[in-house]
């Protein structure tokens, strides 16, 4: 079972609105997130919200249950994203193999590669499977459950990219055309509107 993990916790600050509800090609990014973890073989999707008394929270909540997510709250808004992902692995169930992750921000999120990185994960017995293009990495990360441990342990710097620099001749590695960009501010909003 490769489940999937959504981390839409954070305050949208750069933004200005909750990143999750905005909405491309009539759905949420939050839709479009969990439908191509969905799609790519991800199930369960497990949503990591912030703390229940925050309106937006509630409404990605709300939104997330509708898409028949589940829902894990991160209730410290000041948190580092390794929070929520830590949130996340925790939502998981036991027999979970391992889990794509992807911010919500990201809205060209495929369900191509995530099929693709889910059979790369199995074919290969690697740790961790990532996009690759022009040797950077990309969005979604798919971690094996034998990083798990490692991702909740304390001391990681650099967040999740300390595990997966930990793992870098293990990883496998997926050739993709593009990666998608994350958007934070209106500006880069307006930017990928117009080209998308």
């Amino acid at each position: 079972m490769i489940c999937g993990i959504v981390l839409s916790a954070g305050q949208s600050r750069r933004m200005g609105e909750p990143k999750a509800l905005l909405r491309a090609g009539g759905e949420t990014f939050l839709a479009r997130a969990v439908l191509a973890l969905r799609q790519g073989g991800c199930d369960p999707v497990v949503v990591v919200t912030g703390p229940d008394e925050d309106a937006g929270a509630r409404a990605i909540q709300a939104e997330a249950r509708a898409l028949g997510a589940s829902v894990a709250v991160n209730p410290d808004p000041r948190s580092e994203q390794l929070d929520s992902l830590r949130i996340g692995l925790r939502a998981l169930p036991d027999e979970a193999e391992g889990a794509a992750v992807s911010p919500v921000d990201i809205p060209d999120l495929s369900a191509g590669v995530v099929r693709r990185l889910v059979d790369a994960l199995r074919r290969t017995g690697a740790p961790i499977a990532v996009p690759v293009r022009d040797g950077k990495h990309g969005h979604p990360v798919l971690f094996g459950r034998a990083v798990f441990g490692e991702l909740s342990a304390p001391g990681l710097p650099d967040g999740a990219r300390t595990v997966i620099h930990a793992h870098a001749a293990e990883l496998a590695e997926v050739s993709v055309d593009a990666l998608p960009a994350d958007l934070d501010t209106p500006e880069e909003l307006r930017r990928w509107r117009e080209g998308a």
